[in-house]
């Protein structure tokens, strides 16, 4: 019989699978919020106190750039980007190396999928197709409101993250 584990559990279980088959030292989910916020879901690498504490707007920082142009982003030294912002609970200042994507589901941005190195890098195409390949499976379990309805802030009546009230 299949192990019942909440959607939250899951997703934190993703984010370590692809850290480790992507050799990549960070693997973050961030999720588009209903007001317009990118909200830290999961991470395999980071410090874990910042997830559900980790908000960024949605024009914020790399990821932000990433959410709002819907577009990879494929940098061998994030931090010199103009667009990086520093948020020092992450513990994110020690990797220089960050491919996001966007988690798109029906052409609307859902969220945005990280890996990150402390090596300074730049990803391979086969490395960017195969995690936007990812972010096509997380879209499907974001849309489908498992992680809304199973955290700790929200209702069972909830039935899209872009509806979840901020905790």
């Amino acid at each position: 019989m299949a192990e019942q584990v909440s959607a939250q559990e899951r997703l934190d279980k993703i984010v370590v699978l692809i850290a480790a088959n992507m050799v990549a030292e960070v693997c973050s989910v961030y999720v588009l919020r209903i007001d317009n916020t990118l909200e830290l879901y999961a991470t395999e690498g980071l410090n874990r106190a910042a997830v559900h504490h980790t908000v960024l707007s949605a024009h914020e920082g790399l990821v932000g750039l990433v959410a709002s142009e819907a577009t990879p982003l494929n940098l061998s030294d994030a931090q010199s980007h103009p667009a990086f912002s520093f948020r020092p609970e992450t513990g994110e200042e020690i990797y220089h190396s960050f491919l996001g994507v966007p988690v798109l589901r029906a052409g609307n941005t859902l969220g945005v999928l990280v890996v990150q190195n402390r090596a300074k890098r730049t990803y391979v195409e086969e490395e960017v197709e195969a995690l936007q390949t990812t972010a096509m499976v997380l879209a499907e379990m974001i849309a489908s409101g498992e992680l809304c309805c199973t955290s700790r802030a929200s209702s069972s009546t909830i039935t899209s993250p872009r509806t979840c009230p901020r905790r």
